[in-house]
Parts: structure tokens; sequence; C-alpha cells
């Protein structure tokens, strides 16, 4: 049995911080605290949970990570869980029984698995085993690939398509994918794709791995390479959801889709725009192995969200391994995603379960979106003045409106990014040989890796990550990635649901103000002080080091979301043409569901907003500095808001 409703909403709790002040929030000072969560009305239609990679030392898989995800898998009222390859190490018959028998339990409990291959078990002399221990957990009505059978497939889960591919599988599985799609289209709301390895990656990713460094002529890396922009294009047309393993490191990006400028807006003729990008996640570790953090964000077509990593090397000050268990929980056109991690020291099966006999999880990632959604890319505020007029880059939260079906509109009117996660990645080498790569010169390597993984740096182009991202090296004729340190980005969505029996108006959900916190890691997950310590050399687009970037004072500099308000921001709503604007107030959803004003209406702020209310609130009656600043612009006829977190806003009578 899965776990009760009443149970699954208390682990919900963690789902979406209103983030609220709770004490003075007139302004982002001292004060500023995480009010209550906020948390679906519902449970989820259906919640698919990530499996990471669980091999151990070749004779029984990582059986203590095994379980600790699957438990907290339960205790999200998980559905489906997907294991995204390397279940095992070997394949032998012994790591089978053991991944099996774990699996077997959870089963028994509800649990549907959708098991794919990794490059651990990607391999014809695996395959009869895989077939015959896999068999039991491919749901009978998968749909198969022709001629891949086992190893790719898909399912239909409520309103959901899950297709898990096996490793490398993409280039060879598009085309399928895309009739796969074109069938159902219009009787899903959302695509997930699960394989092992990504396009982009973390660390890997075939598009380093089977282009810039291919084999010309090679079978998938010709597909690949013909492929690349279709491939992009599509996920972002179908705003797909990919997950994988591989990496033994947690990683949300998204990925750019191959447009020029498009609108990031709403337009009289066209609607709300999504960016042109896909959901990138590498789900993290359920093993006895942590990687570091190679050749850095591919910041021609990915985005870094959020990342973390445990190595457990006590030499690069990492002391734990990380296991991670990570939810999308869907109902309708919604994603509510939840991330959670926790430290061990476990080394072997033997060891004993230590920490993971009570891990101590935290959230530390998460995001809400429906399918009627705006989005901006907000880059750190350590960006260089002489940047930011430049291609996106910008600091600030200020967006377009945004438009909802019945007319309300809503925009954030200003805030600054000074809250940021930071990250270093290890120096490494592209390579090529004579007569075997794609690339037949250091030079033809140097313009494959600018053409598809870094950007070129220019004044008009330039590299945030530093103005030298690659270098020929002269003493064997390879190409240079150099060590750098990267600024995470945020994605700020505004999504609209329709409204509920208890609001006046379409609801319009806030999201991705929240998750980073102001913590720096070295490549290996070590932590590092991104107020007194600078990046590695060269890691600013002039050249220097990133500089040391002070925190705010409600900035935690912690994993743990629920400890973590966002940097103060303003948000406008308007109301919809032929709504009487006197007879509503500005409310958002509490604690359990509950919608409530925001303030009482004599604290109300008559007026409109002015960018100094972030820092220096107007004067309102006396006894209101305690509660959330409201104003209300008769004049325009909208509310406006300073929030301190994500949040749901919607107006009621």
């Amino acid at each position: 049995m899965l776990p009760s409703k009443k149970s699954f909403l208390a682990t919900l709790v963690a789902l979406t911080l209103a983030g609220c002040n709770s004490g003075s929030t007139d302004s982002g000072n001292d004060t500023q605290k995480p009010d209550e969560p906020n948390i679906p009305e519902a449970q989820a239609e259906l919640t698919i949970g990530l499996l990471p990679d669980t091999q151990a030392d070749g004779i029984k898989v990582a059986e203590h990570p095994m379980r600790a995800v699957l438990d907290k898998h339960l205790e999200q009222g998980v559905n489906i869980v997907i294991p995204v390859g390397d279940l095992t190490d070997k394949g032998t018959t012994t790591e089978w029984e053991s991944w099996v028998g774990i699996a077997r339990e959870y089963k028994a409990q509800g649990m549907e698995f959708l098991p794919l291959m990794g490059n651990h078990e990607d391999s014809f002399a695996y395959t009869t085993e895989w077939i015959d221990y896999m068999k039991e957990f491919i749901p009978e009505d998968a749909v198969h690939m022709p001629k891949r059978e086992w190893l790719n497939y898909y399912v239909i889960r409520k309103n959901t398509l899950i297709i898990p591919l096996a490793y490398w599988n993409l280039p060879i599985a598009f085309p399928w994918i895309k009739e796969v799609v074109a069938e159902h289209r219009n009787n899903i709301d959302h695509v997930v794709i699960a394989s092992h390895d990504g396009l982009v990656g973390a660390k890997y990713g075939e598009t380093r791995e089977l282009i810039v460094e291919g084999t010309e002529g090679g079978y998938r890396d010709d597909k690949l390479h013909s492929q690349w922009d279709q491939i992009r294009d599509f996920f972002y047309e179908n705003d797909v959801v990919w997950v994988q393993g591989h990496e033994h490191l947690y990683q949300r990006s998204v990925i750019k889709a191959p447009v020029g400028t498009e609108t990031q807006s709403w337009t009289p003729t066209g609607g709300n725009y999504r960016l042109p990008q896909y959901t990138q996640i590498v789900s993290g570790n359920a093993s006895y192995k942590g990687y570091e953090f190679r050749y850095g964000e591919r910041e021609l077509v990915q985005n870094v969200i959020q990342m973390k990593m445990g190595t457990y090397n006590e030499g690069h000050d990492s002391y734990a391994y990380d296991v991670n268990a990570a939810q999308l929980a869907i109902k309708g056109d919604r994603i509510d995603y939840t991330a959670f991690s926790a430290p061990h020291t476990v080394k072997h099966n033997d060891d004993g379960a230590k920490e993971l006999v009570d891990p101590e999880w935290v959230l530390m990632d998460k995001f809400s979106r429906t399918n009627n959604r705006c989005e901006k890319i907000i880059y750190a505020n350590s960006l260089p003045e002489d940047m930011r007029p430049v291609l996106e880059y910008t600091a600030s939260y200020r967006t377009n409106e945004c438009v909802a079906d019945d007319g309300s509109r809503v925009r954030v009117l200003a805030g600054e990014n000074n809250t940021f996660n930071r990250v270093d990645s290890t120096q490494r080498t592209l390579s090529w040989t004579e007569g075997y790569s794609k690339a037949q010169s250091q030079n033809e390597l140097m313009r494959m890796a600018y053409q598809f993984l870094f950007q070129k740096h220019a004044s008009w182009t330039p590299n945030l990550n530093g103005d030298e991202r690659i270098y020929p090296n002269e003493e064997n004729e390879n190409v240079t990635v150099r060590a750098t340190t990267i600024d995470m980005k945020k994605l700020l969505s505004l999504s609209w649901s329709e409204a509920s029996k208890e609001t006046a108006s379409d609801i319009a959900i806030i999201s991705g103000t929240q998750n980073q916190s102001g913590i720096y890691q070295n490549a290996y997950g070590g932590e590092k002080d991104i107020q007194t310590e600078q990046g590695m050399p060269g890691s600013q687009p002039d050249g220097s080091a990133k500089a040391p970037h002070p925190l705010p004072s409600y900035a935690t500099a912690d994993w743990d979301l629920l400890k973590q308000s966002s940097d103060p921001y303003a948000f406008q709503f308007e109301v919809a043409p032929g709504v009487d604007f006197d007879k509503h107030q500005l409310a958002w959803k509490k604690g359990w569901g509950e919608w409530q004003t925001i303030t009482s209406d004599e604290c109300v702020f008559e007026g409109r907003f002015e960018d100094e209310y972030l820092d220096t609130p107007p004067n309102r009656v006396p006894g209101c500095h305690a509660e959330p600043l409201v104003g209300k612009d008769a004049a325009e006829n909208n509310f406006w808001v300073v929030l301190h977190g994500d949040a749901e806003i919607a107006l009621i009578k």
C-alpha cells in the first residue's frame, strides 16, 4: 500500500515555499524569513520518482542508498520509479538478484518500476540477463521500439507519456520518439524522457562524446550530429522533461533550442511564450562513488539552475557522498518538482547503513510550472556592468506581462538577484585522433567545441565563465578546457492555472526565486565561502577571477530551502477587464491550501509601486509594519505586493 493521503500531504509541505515575510515584510532586511510553505489542494494524480545509479562492488548493488531513496519515494507518494541505468556494476547474477530482491519489496507496496539500461548494462553480453530480470518490472502494456524491444519503450500513465531509453540510444530512437509523441500528442499534457546519459549532461553528455570528440563515420556519432538541432527543437516544442543518471552528481539545467531571438513575453497575437529550451535533470547518486564537475557549464547551449555533489574526497574537502531522491508530482497540466539530498559515509554494504538508517533529507531544489507560462533566465549579480546590455544578460527579476485565460495580467516589477550559488569545475582535455575523429586538426576541434558547447568570447557575445574558455594545448595538439567558476542562474516562471472555487480569478504561480542561498562548492563538492573566496583564475569575462560576493542578511548559505527566503521582489496583478476592482483583494495560498488575503484592508497602501519600496517602504497606518507590503493602484487597475519567495497569487472577493 502507498502511504495515506494525510502522510503524503505532510511531506508535501516542502513543495512550494511561499517565502513571504512573517516578520516585517516592508523591506528585505534582517526580519525577513520564510513563511509557511503551501501545498497542492489535493494529492497529485501521478508522482514519478527517480532512482539514480545503484552500482557498487560487482557482487551486490548499493543496497543502503537504494533503500533510502525508495523509502523517501514512498513517503512522497511516488507511483512510478524510473531507475535511470547502471543498476549494476558488472552485470553479475548476484548483482541482479540483489537489485531485484529490493525492488520486489517496493513493488509489493504499489510502486511501478520503469528500468532502463546504463553503460554498465549496455552490452549484448548482458541483454539476456537484462530481459530475464527486468521483464517482471517493465509493464505488460509497454509499447516497445521495433528492433529495440526491452531497451526502448514507452507507457502512458494518466496524462503523461514516459519514454525510457537505453544508454546512448537517443540518436537511434529519435525518429521513433517523434512518431510516438505525434501519435499521442492530443491526449497527453506532459512528455518525460528518461535515459542514462543526456544530450549535454553535466560532466559527460552525448554532444561532447559523439560529436565534438566523435568518430568520423560512426553510426551513433553521425546520427546525433545530423539530428542535433532537430532534437533540441523538438524537445523545446514538446516541453520535454529529460531525466538521467550516469553522472553521480545532481544538476538541473535548461538546454537551449536552436533558434534566434524569440519573443520572451506575451504578445497580442501570440499569447504567452516559454523560452526556447527544455529541462534536463541529472538525478544524482545512490551508489558508493561520486564524481567531480568536469568541463563546467556548456554555456553556448546550457544554463545551470541548481547543482550539488558529494564525492567523499577528503583531499578536496568533501566529507560524504550524497544520496538523492527527486520527484515529479503531476496534476493536470501542472508539475511540482522536488529534489531531496542527504549526506552519508557508507562505502560498502558491509559498513552498515550508518547515516542512511535515518537520512537527514533536505529539500535542495524545486519548481512548479504549468503548460501556460512565461519564463525568464535571471543571471547572478556578479555580471560586469558593461556586459549587462548584451544578449539576455540581466540580474533583474523584472519581466513583461504574462496573461491568463481570464484576462488577468501579472508581471514582476523589480528585484535584483543578489542571492545565488556558485560552483567550480576542473580542467579537462578534448582530444582528437588523425584519420579517426570527426575533428581532423586542433583548429577543427576548437571550432567544434565552440560550435556545440562553449560560448566563444567577444564583446558582443561575452562568455560569463571566462574570456578564454578553451585554448590550444601546444604540447600535445589537443584542446584544454579551463577550470572555471560558474554562477548559477535562476529560471523564473510565471504560470497560470484555472481559478479554484475559493478564488475570483485564475491563479498565478511564481516559481524559481528561492532555489539558491549563497552556497559555493568546489568541483568535488567541498564547501567554499562565496563572501571571502574568489573564483578560479580567468573565470570572469575580462580574464580576472570572479570576486567574492557579499551576501544579503537573509541568505542562509544552506542547502535546506525551507530555511531560505528569496531576494525581495515586487509582483503586480492587473485585474481582468470587466472585474470590479474595488470588490476584490489580493490573496495567496498558505499552509494547507487555504486562500488568505495577503494583508488586512487597512494596511493596503494606496498608490503605484516605486522601486525604492523594496528597501524603504512607504508610510502606512500605525501597526502595519509587521504585515506584508501590498499596494493598490486604482488608476491602473492593479494590485502589487513585495514578496520574499515563490508564491501562488489570485484575487478573492
